[in-house]
Parts: structure tokens; sequence; C-alpha cells
């Protein structure tokens, strides 16, 4: 097993209605920003630090969390256009098309809602120098 850390958040959970359509949507997203789904079995997927499960689920005790804001990073201005058109493709809904946001200079975003009404985001902040592209964990 392989994780990649450094940043605040360890993982989420979010937990769906309809775990079918929250898969579809994920997966493209997903794909389109190079993070496999690490793992999936009848009531959950889990794709990095995202864990997603059905409210029947385990994990989720039957209640289905409330409405989030999920950024993700992109590499780019092209995997933000990206990102945003798969999300439309797999049930996702427009809540605001790519382009540069007023947050600091570079900002480069888009934000679809989930199956569920979470407002999901691909961000890219401009070009940077990164000293690593991710800390590895290997078990």
């Amino acid at each position: 097993m392989q994780l990649y850390r450094g940043r605040l958040i360890d993982h989420i959970q979010l937990v769906v209605r309809d775990l079918k359509a929250s898969r579809r949507f994920y997966g493209a997203v997903f794909g389109v920003l190079g993070i496999p789904v690490g793992g999936e079995a009848e009531d959950y997927f889990w794709a990095d630090e995202l864990f997603v499960s059905s409210a029947d689920s385990r994990a989720a005790l039957g209640v289905l969390t409330g409405r989030h804001h999920l950024a993700f990073q992109a590499k780019d201005r092209a995997m933000v256009d990206a990102f945003y058109k798969a999300g439309l493709a797999t049930g996702g809904k427009d809540n605001g098309a790519p382009g540069e946001r007023r947050y600091h200079p570079g900002y480069y975003a888009c934000f679809l809602l989930d199956p569920d009404g979470n407002n999901i985001e691909a961000v890219f902040h401009g070009e940077a120098k990164r000293s690593a592209a991710a800390v590895e964990i290997s078990f």
C-alpha cells in the first residue's frame, strides 16, 4: 500500500445516497486528475484521501454527510477544463465554469455539484515550483 502525505487533511469521508452515481462521477473526475481509485467494495470506494460510502456501510452509521466543499489540485488550466467537462458528462451540475477567480493572481478553477450536492472544485494556483510532487509513505 502506498499513500501520499504532506498536507493538512489526512482523509475525509462522504456518505452518499447513490454510491453508483458517485462512483461514476468521482471515477471520471479523478481519471482526469490522474488519481486512481484505490479500492472499492459493494458499499464504499476510496481514492487517495477521499473515502466515499453508502449510508448502509458500517463506516457510515446510517447517516448521510452534509454538504461539503472539496477542492482538488490540478496540474494546469487544461486539467481544470477537462475536470469540468468530465464531471458534467457524468452527472455533475455546473456551479462555476472554469475561469480565473479573485482569490489570488493565477487562481484558475471550476466548480461542480456532485450527485449529492457537494461543491467539488478543481484548482490550478498558477505556475509555481514544487519541492516535491508528494511525500510517499509505503507500508
